[in-house]
């Protein structure tokens, strides 16, 4: 059954809504301090936990891709020039979360987490809005860029400042990357593409799920020979969902 343009957006609108309501009726979750001990603990050329830290360099090369690529003139396929801003803070974020996660890796814990998950909120955010603003209307990207923006960072101000009040609570973060992900699968579902190769997001999409698998299995991975842990696989496996995002812009074209 097709829907209507409203009923479409509506969907959209219950998505936040439920997302939000999760969060006021859940009780408050703490980072847990057990997520700081990785199974890769190992040092090598005087930096501690190497394979954590140096794993974070695909995200830099990404971001530099990105935004070389967004940088040449006429590189990419965007109806209007306004389009190429929520990827351009997506990159840029992504350069700041890989150095964030170095600065965080080289000795983990909750405020070193801070500067690692604060432009990570920002990059969900962006690409939120770059997708919105492809499939629901460009204004309306433009427009929700720094709302979403302030959402995202927000729920990772709002994870230390409720550690200071006592409270801790880290659920409003994982609910916005959760709720992010989830309306730009929703927006390609519902609304049709203005460009090619969108299908990548949806490699995006699924690469960043086993990224996040590889993070639960961070100690049975590391089991199997104690080669690499599954932390350092999910930095290389978010590392390549990125990348699908580059490569859709790098070759799609106007439909």
């Amino acid at each position: 059954m097709k829907l209507s343009r409203k009923m479409r957006l509506g969907l959209l609108l219950l998505l936040a809504i439920s997302v939000a309501a999760m969060v006021v009726a859940l009780p408050p979750f703490p980072q847990p301090q057990a997520y700081h001990h990785f199974a890769e603990q190992r040092a090598l050329f005087g930096v501690p936990n190497f394979l954590n830290v140096v794993s974070n360099i695909p995200f830099l090369v990404v971001a530099m891709l990105g935004l070389g690529h967004l940088l040449q003139s006429g590189s990419g396929t965007f109806f209007v020039r306004a389009e190429r801003l929520p990827y351009a803070l997506f990159f840029i974020a992504l350069a700041a979360t890989g150095i964030g996660s170095v600065y965080y890796h080289l000795a983990p814990d909750n405020a070193r987490l801070f500067w690692d998950r604060l432009p990570m909120s920002v990059c969900f955010a962006s690409l939120l809005a770059a997708v919105i603003a492809e499939r629901w209307g460009v204004k309306a990207g433009l427009r929700l860029l720094a709302p979403l923006v302030a959402a995202g960072a927000g729920t990772v101000l709002w994870w230390r400042r409720s550690e200071a009040l006592g409270s801790e609570n880290v659920l409003p973060y994982f609910a916005f990357q959760a709720g992010a992900i989830l309306a730009v699968v929703l927006l390609m579902l519902l609304f049709p593409p203005r460009y090619t190769r969108s299908a990548y997001l949806f490699g995006a999409a699924a690469l960043y799920g086993a990224a996040l698998g590889a993070e639960l299995l961070d100690y049975p991975v590391f089991a199997l020979g104690h080669i690499v842990s599954g932390h350092t696989v999910k930095h290389l496996l978010a590392a390549l969902a990125i990348y699908q995002v580059f490569r859709m812009l790098r070759s799609r074209t106007a439909i």
